[in-house]
């Protein structure tokens, strides 16, 4: 099925996981001429997949000094840039897309290379906080459409809340129309007493091939991981949180949504739950829509903030990422020698994905994808579970963009949830909602006293594991 004709042309820039998996999506959903697409690398990974689907690949990595040079000679008005790299400057490339009149789509917004581990630069200065505000500042008016930080999470979790939302208020009794704005959805989010949403992710996937010493394994860009896990831990910041953590700091400078912890996300665990797993610990790695949503729901009245729910991410990678974060915080932040991205050696598991609501009436609602590695592999080539979540959101999210050409910078949580995943859906397995009376208290205390607050299990104090 096609859902979009596009006129333009596209260029991906960088063609890891997510690019060789995305693209046979694009071919098969997007109604344009393959020679009107064109794939620039950092280097060669990929080029195989390219030639396989007659698609132009070149290899040149983008610096501050050449990437102006590069898109110029390749990206007129009207075209879309999907930017899928890592170390080249996501801000750099909105702010140039806006002036060429071309379309944007990133993951993430990243940083030139070494801007996640810089000494030089204060946690606050390396934080997602910061890279979103930086971004931000550019938006504004109704030039062409720069789509923000739209992968699976962040991005597609955006839309898994907005449905969470209209489900658990259907499911209590609460009546309501679909919001239009941003201030009815948050409105909504508040009449449902929400107070928590973890992006709660448990990833079963595994192979015969075990982790060896000096090697990170994943399931999905091993680069991306590692830069993000060595950020700061940092989480959207609820109202009725009653004290910082010990070691939290806030931002002096932006929205305020959020704050961050003086540790790294890859360090830092969290109770959580999924339907599959129960009750498990993740780690709390920093992500976009922790911020986004937090200040997407955010209630203001009176020019004071009345609600805002806390939200951060919760993620429990396979078994071979999490014995490789281990061996990497061992090594001090540096990262192993070797590197295996698992894809064909796959012979098993799920990525299960999904938003986790609490504190409102039901307790505890999951909801979000189910995708096996079988349901995978039959759905689409070049992809795990893992990456064809990533690579349908990428997918809904062009054809969104490619739809509303005069959006300008917008995120996740402003676009058309329903259409969204209308696209995305069929390439993420099973779409699961789950009920829950679990919460972080549950079963603290058995074996040693931990000096928890009951009168408010869903404090982000409860949550935390130091």
């Amino acid at each position: 099925m096609r859902h979009v004709g596009f006129d333009g042309r596209l260029v991906m820039l960088g063609f890891g996981s997510i690019g060789q998996g995305v693209l046979p999506l694009i071919l098969r959903h997007i109604d344009m001429p393959r020679e009107q697409i064109s794939i620039v690398s950092g280097d060669s990974r990929g080029q195989q997949v390219a030639a396989e689907n007659d698609v132009s690949f070149t290899v040149t990595p983008l610096t501050r000094d050449n990437f102006s040079g590069v898109l110029t000679a390749l990206l007129r008005p009207g075209d879309m840039l999907l930017n899928l790299s890592v170390d080249v400057s996501s801000v750099a490339l909105i702010a140039f897309c806006q002036q060429r009149g071309a379309l944007y789509l990133d993951t993430c917004i990243e940083p030139w290379a070494g801007g996640y581990t810089d000494p030089s630069l204060t946690p606050s200065q390396r934080s997602n906080y910061a890279l979103r505000e930086s971004a931000l500042a550019l938006a504004g008016g109704d030039g062409p459409t720069a789509v923000l930080t739209h992968g699976a999470n962040p991005g597609l979790v955006s839309h898994f809340v907005k449905q969470a939302l209209l489900n658990l208020a259907r499911d209590t009794g609460v009546e309501t129309t679909v919001p239009s704005n941003r201030q009815d959805w948050a409105a909504l989010s508040r009449s449902l007493d929400v107070k928590v949403i973890h992006i709660a992710e448990r990833d079963t996937q595994s192979s015969s091939i075990n982790k060896r010493a000096g090697e990170f394994v994943n399931t999905w860009s091993i680069d991306g991981f590692a830069g993000e896990g060595c950020q700061p831990a940092e989480l959207g910041w609820g109202t009725h949180e009653k004290t910082l953590p010990a070691d939290a700091r806030q931002h002096d400078f932006g929205g305020g949504a959020a704050i961050y912890l003086m540790r790294p996300g890859a360090s830092t665990r969290v109770r959580s739950w999924t339907p599959m797993a129960g009750p498990q610990h993740g780690f709390l790695i920093t992500h976009n829509e922790s911020i986004s949503i937090a200040d997407y729901y955010t209630v203001v009245e009176g020019g004071a903030v009345r609600y805002r729910p806390t939200v951060h991410y919760a993620y429990h990678p396979c078994d071979d990422a999490v014995l490789s974060v281990h061996e990497f915080a061992g090594r001090n932040w540096q990262l192993q020698p070797r590197q295996r991205l698992m894809m064909d050696e796959i012979d098993g598991g799920v990525d299960e994905l999904g938003v986790l609501l609490m504190g409102h009436a039901r307790g505890a609602y999951w909801y979000g994808s189910r995708l096996s590695i079988e349901q995978a592999r039959a759905l689409a080539p070049h992809n795990n579970a893992t990456s064809l979540q990533v690579t349908a959101a990428v997918l809904g999210g062009l054809v969104w963009a490619m739809e509303n050409p005069r959006s300008g910078v917008v995120e996740a949580d402003h676009l058309d949830h329903a259409r969204v995943l209308q696209v995305a859906e069929p390439y993420l397995g099973d779409m699961v909602g789950a009920y829950s009376d679990w919460t972080p208290l549950l079963d603290r205390g058995r074996l040693f006293p931990e000096p928890v607050d009951a009168s408010c299990p869903w404090q982000f104090g409860n949550f935390r594991v130091t």
